[in-house]
């Protein structure tokens, strides 16, 4: 697979090893899961969705792909990518999951703009966009939020608190056509998009938001 488009060695002055700036290594026929978020800090339960989506979605390899920022969110909080890098892979035990940074190397694209990168130099490779059920609620204030959606097939994994949002939001009301039942989640990747399910099963209290206050309390 041929690196993103640039290859630097530093990102915002900080040291970034270089094969966290390149998309992992998949095969053809592969089945990948792409799990964005700004991992700070990772913790539990982002292993809890990914074991639920690796098991459910019966995927090959699930990337735990660590963004610059979440244009949403405030940054004021938000640690060094390469700290960020460094927790996730001491978090992660399962050979499966392949953490990368790949986003920072294409100035600041949307998500949108990102997945349609992932897609062109993956042609012959099946992926799907997983999220928690939290970021539905806001799903529909994403930059071409429906350009997403129409890109890649799209697993929602339950979160505590989150269970009904799926019911209310935007983005379940507009696709509400091309949800296809839990039952049937195996066989997602193999639907056109827009194509989506939500996924219920064991849930993690745990958030980073949590985690940070926690931490700053304990300073």
């Amino acid at each position: 697979m041929a690196p993103a488009r640039h290859d630097p060695d530093h990102v915002a002055g900080e040291r970034v090893e270089r094969k966290y700036l390149m998309m992992p290594h998949v095969e053809r026929g592969m089945v990948v899961g792409l799990f964005g978020g700004s991992f700070n800090p990772p913790h539990a339960g982002h292993q809890l969705v990914s074991e639920i989506a690796l098991r459910r979605l019966q995927l090959d390899q699930m990337w735990w792909m660590v963004t610059p920022g979440n244009p949403l969110k405030s940054r004021s909080e938000l640690a060094s990518l390469s700290d960020r890098i460094a927790m996730s892979e001491k978090l992660n035990h399962d050979p499966r999951i392949k953490v990368t940074a790949f986003e920072e190397t294409l100035g600041g694209a949307y998500t949108a703009d990102t997945l349609a990168y992932v897609k062109a130099r993956n042609p012959q490779v099946h992926f799907v966009w997983i999220m928690g059920a939290d970021s539905l609620k806001t799903f529909h204030l994403w930059q071409k939020w429906r350009r997403i959606a129409c890109t890649f097939p799209i697993a929602v994994i339950d979160r505590p608190g989150s269970t009904l949002s799926f019911l209310s939001s935007k983005m379940a009301r507009t696709f509400d056509y091309a949800r296809i039942d839990e039952d049937d989640a195996a066989t997602l990747w193999k639907r056109p998009a827009p194509a989506w399910t939500f996924l219920h099963g064991p849930r993690s209290s745990l958030s980073s938001t949590a985690l940070r206050a926690a931490a700053s309390r304990a300073r």
